[in-house]
């Protein structure tokens, strides 16, 4: 069952950042911090509960931290440009 969850969880993740690099927002922002913030909490207690591979577990999770990361990183570039303009 947290097998699943922790996979829609990374899946909603990884497209709401897709979303929201299109169409930022700080709310959209915000759910992304925390749907990744989920997906690390739910990936660890499935790494502990199932004694996997310590490994595969690690690459595979730097590999979705990293690429949601760059997204984020996107978003809150663009907001902060967003804000340069209307402050102008």
């Amino acid at each position: 069952m947290i097998l699943l969850l922790h996979i829609t969880i990374a899946l909603a993740s990884v497209g709401l950042t897709t979303y929201a690099f299109f169409n930022p927002s700080q709310a959209k922002l915000r759910i992304s911090y925390a749907l990744v913030t989920l997906t690390l909490i739910s990936g660890t207690a499935l790494v502990i509960e199932s004694q996997a591979h310590m490994l595969q577990a690690c690459v595979t999770g730097l590999a979705y931290v990293g690429a949601v990361s760059v997204g984020i990183a996107g978003v809150r570039y663009k907001l902060a440009k967003q804000t340069r303009r209307i402050d102008r």
